[in-house]
């Protein structure tokens, strides 16, 4: 039986997936903060709180269309769920369909989504969840 923690991004998930930034505003604490590596991003940065979602997502928009998630496994450490994903979008110009395989460990605190970090590995991201080479 998956435990709160990883029905709550579960359903973060779905919710995106269905109803799209909006929709996943209300599962975001307000102290939200999320940061893109340059391995894994064109334009690394931090993102905070609801206005730091929308504009990563806007990013998203301005060139893709069709974007979801697909989750393939969920793994609970602590007050962290570590999820191996795969993001796929649509080229907004082009029609092209893309996809992106990654790994989050999302940070949960108070029943909502507090931060999150984007691995290219699950090794890396099961370091990082329980605070190895930090």
């Amino acid at each position: 039986m998956a435990s709160d923690n990883v029905e709550l991004v579960r359903s973060f998930i779905d919710t995106f997936n269905t109803g799209g930034v909006e929709g996943i505003l209300p599962l975001i604490h307000p102290e939200f903060e999320a940061t893109t590596p340059p391995e894994l991003a064109s334009e690394p940065d931090t993102y905070r709180g609801h206005e730091g979602v929308r504009r990563y997502f806007d990013s998203f928009y301005e060139a893709m269309d069709e974007i979801r998630w697909e989750a393939h496994s969920f793994q609970e450490i602590e007050e962290r769920v570590i999820v191996d994903f795969t993001l796929h979008a649509r080229g907004k110009t082009t029609g092209i369909d893309t996809e992106l395989r990654a790994v989050q460990v999302w940070e949960l605190r108070d029943g909502k989504v507090v931060g999150g970090e984007i691995h290219p590995t699950l090794e890396e991201a099961m370091s990082a969840a329980r605070g190895e080479g930090n």
